[in-house]
């Protein structure tokens, strides 16, 4: 056991990664249970499991249900990606924010966004279509369906007054999600909201977020010319 008993998920995580860089524990290697882990420290397993979740989720652990934890043998450094709330990022770079909701209907979505949010056919969904503003500057198109079945009192909001996404990250704690990164040739539909040249190069994310079995919504991001981004491993 040791000398002090250890409390708190981060001081469990950080005695295991000071293992794990000592070669206490070898890269492959088995590590003792939760059960064994908690007694040793003095702790809840509630404890060691968010713990060694966490450092699951980092690449550096592999667990298995009933095969037990492991230290990886080829540890996999993995991209942090949050879902960002689009007026501190602007207002993070220092430039004024300012939000337009163009177009919101409670509509039946087209076939692609049916596929990706798994929706029953013919069900409705809140289409809303908006452009978020740096310094009266447009930074990015936002084309977002929002599933009233998983999203209750949702039509009841006024989205002219906050943004789809503000109130998303704010309110909707999700599950999972799925996000795709691609790279598009701006249509002159895209060139009149970004102010930009029809034929610009612009940066697309497209995600989707889910509580449990329930797409909450998917959104498209069209960011105008010239955005970069940036993600920490």
């Amino acid at each position: 056991m040791t000398d002090t008993l250890i409390r708190s998920w981060q001081s469990v995580q950080e005695e295991v990664l000071r293992r794990i860089n000592a070669r206490i524990w070898k890269p492959g290697e088995l590590i003792p249970n939760e059960a064994e882990l908690a007694s040793e420290f003095g702790c809840a397993r509630a404890t060691v499991n968010r713990a060694l979740q966490n450092l699951a989720d980092t690449g550096l652990l592999e667990r298995r249900r009933k095969a037990g934890t492991r230290v990886a043998t080829h540890p996999i450094r993995k991209a942090t990606l949050d879902i960002p709330i689009i007026r501190n990022e602007i207002t993070a770079k220092g430039f004024a924010y300012r939000y337009s909701l163009i177009s919101s209907e409670k509509i039946v979505p087209p076939r692609d966004v049916i596929a990706r949010m798994q929706l029953e056919r013919g069900n409705k969904a809140l289409h809303l279509v908006a452009v978020h503003l740096a310094t009266g500057v447009p930074y990015v198109f936002e084309d977002r369906w929002i599933n009233p079945g998983a999203v209750s009192g949702v039509e009841g909001i006024d989205f002219t007054r906050q943004s789809a996404n503000e109130w998303l990250v704010e309110n909707m704690p999700f599950t999972a999600g799925d996000i795709t990164f691609t790279a598009m040739t701006g249509g002159r539909r895209e060139a009149e909201i970004l102010a930009c040249e029809p034929g610009a190069g612009l940066f697309v994310i497209d995600r989707t977020t889910w509580t449990k079995d329930r797409a909450i919504t998917f959104v498209r991001l069209v960011f105008a010319p010239g955005y970069r981004m940036h993600t920490v491993i």
